[in-house]
């Protein structure tokens, strides 16, 4: 069993960053490839950045390319999501997300362990 925890999220300005954080708990952190996906009001759930359990694969969305950086530590049991040149439309909840075995690591459906996610607000 993994549960997940995520923290960083707030209210910043357009241009500004962000750095969210995502704490698991369990004993095979390093085995698991671990997602981010976003969620705004009225939109369905989608993909933002994923890392392999080495960390020597990353996946980014089109849209967050070059401006956010996803990271592990598999010591801590932590994956972090950089979020810089935050615009408004990057305004959602973030969620964490793990599992192992991935073929597609971009696909939610493919994620069976999930945090409650963490709100990011970008103003303009």
């Amino acid at each position: 069993q993994v549960q997940l925890v995520e923290s960083g999220g707030g209210l910043v300005q357009a241009g500004g960053s962000l750095r969210l954080s995502c704490t698991a708990s369990g004993r095979f952190f390093s085995s698991y490839t671990m997602g981010w996906f976003r969620q705004a009001p009225g939109k369905e759930r989608e993909f933002v950045a994923a890392i392999r359990s080495s960390g020597s694969t990353t996946y980014y969305a089109d849209s967050v390319k070059g401006r956010f950086t996803i990271s592990r530590d598999n010591a801590k049991n932590r994956v972090y999501l950089q979020m810089n040149s935050l615009k408004p439309e990057d305004t959602a909840v973030y969620y964490c997300a793990a599992d192992y075995g991935l073929a597609t690591p971009t696909r939610d459906l493919e994620y069976y362990y999930w945090g409650q996610g963490t709100q990011v607000t970008v103003s303009s």
